[in-house]
């Protein structure tokens, strides 16, 4: 599976803040930033420029609600972010299995060498 990495994807993901937020409204539903600030240890400022980072990558979507705005997460941005994690751990994991060939290679060349 080939899955092109989107780098401003993973940059707002790899915010621990962002991901607990990410988090707080899979579990709880549409949230706020001032709902969300309260769950938090950032301001509600803070709160709203992650928000702000989410959204622009679509992770989040927020929909006009009076003085706020309420945010949910996209579902197929979060399953798009999950192939992307998935096809780069099965390549790591493909790259570590040669590697790991490799290094018994050596070591059985190593004992070979040495038993000669």
């Amino acid at each position: 599976m080939s899955t092109a990495v989107d780098d401003e994807l993973w940059s707002a993901i790899g915010d621990p803040t962002r991901r607990t937020m990410i988090d707080l409204l899979l579990a709880d539903g549409p949230g706020t930033a001032t709902s969300l600030s309260r769950r938090l240890p950032v301001t509600r400022q803070a709160v709203a420029k992650h928000l702000a980072v989410l959204d622009r990558v679509g992770l989040i979507h927020g929909e006009p609600a009076g003085r706020e705005r309420h945010y949910q997460v996209d579902e197929a941005q979060l399953a798009r972010a999950v192939a992307q994690l998935s096809a780069v751990g099965a390549t790591w994991d493909a790259r570590l299995r040669r590697i790991k060939r490799i290094a018994e290679a050596i070591e059985r060349d190593r004992d070979n060498s040495e038993g000669a």
